[in-house]
C-alpha cells in the first residue's frame, strides 16, 4: 500500500473508532505505521497495522483510573495511553520504542504534544536496552525454532530443543545466581535407549554452593521448553506456513540492529532503509535449505551479531537507567496541561 491509500484506508468507516471511542478522538497525540511497513519490510499484501498514543483525561489522571491501551483487533491497531507508554519507554520496550523511530511521513497524525514526545526521545534511553532487546531476540529464536521445528525428524527435533534452551542461556547470567569457573552445565546430544528416541539431551552438571531457588528457576526454564516442544510434535499440525519462518529470521536480525544503534550510535531507527536488501534477502529465503531449514551460516551470523551486542554493551556511552528526573518533568507538565486545560 502506499502512504496516500494507507491514509484513505484510515479515513474510511473500518477505522471510525480513532475518531468515536471516548479514549481516543481527541485524546490522541500520535498516530504512526506500524510493522513491516515501518521498518520498509512490506510486501505485497503485506497487513496494515497501525501503533499511537492518546492522552490521559482529566478523570483519568485526578481518580488515578487505569485505562493503559486501546487494541481493534480487527485492523491490527494499539493505541497506548500516554501514562502507560512513558512506563515502557523507559523500559526500552522494544514494541514502543520503535514508534519513536519512525519515518517523519510515517506519522500519520501528529499532535504538538506527540512532537514534544518525539523531541524528547532521548530521555528514554538507557542500558536496559540490552536486557529488553535481548529478550525478545530470546523470544524470537524460540519462535523460529519452534516454526522450524515441525519440518524435522526426531533426531533433529531434539537438536531444535537443545538450541533453544543454549539461547535462553544467554539470558541466565542476567536472571540468575553466575557460575563460578568450577560450575557448568553442559548439554549435548547423545545415542538414546528410549523407544521412539534416536537421539536425546543428556546433561553434566557440576554446581557446588549454588542456591537452590537459582537452580530451580533454570530447571524451570528448561523444562518449559521442552515442554513447548512436545505440544508441538502432539499437534496435528499442517505443513510449516510458507514464508513464515524466514520472517521470523529478518525480524531476529533487525532486532539485533535497531538495538546496535541504540547502543552505539543511541538513536532509535525504526525504518532500515540502509539493511532493507539484507532483509528482505532473509526474508525470501537465503538463509534456508532446500527442507526450509535455517543453514548454518545464519547462526554464524547470529554469532556474529551477539559479539557486537556483547562488544556494545560493555562501551556503550548510555546511562545504566534512563534520565527519570526528565522523564517526571514532561509526564508531569503534559498532564499538568490535560487537568488546567479541560
Amino acid at each position: 500500500m502506499t502512504l496516500e491509500e494507507i491514509k484513505s484506508t484510515i479515513a474510511s468507516p473500518e477505522y471510525d473508532f480513532l475518531r468515536t471511542n471516548p479514549h481516543l478522538g481527541k485524546n490522541i497525540i500520535m498516530i504512526g505505521l506500524g510493522g513491516s511497513h515501518a521498518y520498509g519490510t512490506n510486501v505485497e499484501g503485506s497487513d496494515l497495522d497501525l501503533r499511537g498514543c492518546a492522552l490521559n483525561s482529566k478523570y483519568e489522571i485526578l481518580t488515578n483510573e487505569n485505562f493503559e491501551q486501546f487494541v481493534n483487533e480487527d485492523t491490527d491497531t494499539t493505541i497506548y495511553a500516554f501514562n502507560k507508554l512513558v512506563a515502557l519507554l523507559s523500559n526500552v520496550n522494544p514494541n514502543t520504542i520503535e514508534l519513536l523511530g519512525l519515518k517523519p511521513e510515517h506519522y500519520l497524525y501528529l499532535s504538538p504534544i506527540g512532537k514534544e514526545l518525539l523531541d524528547n526521545r532521548k530521555i528514554f534511553l538507557s542500558k536496559k536496552a540490552i536486557h529488553s532487546f535481548g529478550g525478545y531476540a530470546t523470544a524470537q529464536l524460540r519462535r523460529l525454532d519452534n516454526k522450524a521445528v515441525r519440518l524435522v525428524g526426531q533426531a533433529e527435533r531434539e537438536q531444535h530443543i537443545l538450541n533453544s534452551i543454549n539461547n535462553a542461556f544467554y539470558d541466565y547470567k542476567n536472571k540468575f545466581f553466575p557460575l563460578s569457573e568450577t560450575d557448568s552445565i553442559h548439554l549435548y546430544l547423545d545415542k538414546s535407549e528410549q523407544e521412539n528416541f534416536d537421539k536425546e539431551i543428556f546433561m553434566d552438571i557440576n554446581l557446588t554452593h549454588y542456591p537452590l531457588r537459582d537452580y530451580k528457576g533454570m530447571w524451570s526454564d528448561m523444562n518449559n521448553i521442552v515442554k513447548d516442544y512436545a505440544k508441538i510434535g502432539s499437534r496435528n499440525s499442517k505443513a510449516i506456513e510458507h514464508g513464515k519462518l524466514a520472517k521470523h529470521m529478518m525480524h531476529l536480525i533487525r532486532l539485533y540492529l535497531m538495538c546496535l544503534d541504540i547502543l552505539e550510535r543511541e538513536e532509535i531507527v525504526t525504518y532500515r532503509e540502509k539493511d532493507h536488501d539484507f532483509l528482505m534477502e532473509i526474508r525470501a529465503g537465503k538463509y534456508l535449505d532446500s527442507n526450509k531449514q535455517p543453514i548454518p551460516e545464519f547462526f554464524e551470523m547470529i554469532d556474529d551479531f551477539e559479539k557486537r551486542l556483547e562488544y556494545a554493551k560493555r562501551n556503550t556511552d548510555l546511562p545504566d537507567n534512563p534520565d527519570y528526573k526528565s522523564i517526571k518533568e514532561f509526564t508531569m507538565s503534559v498532564n499538568e496541561r490535560i487537568v488546567k486545560e479541560e
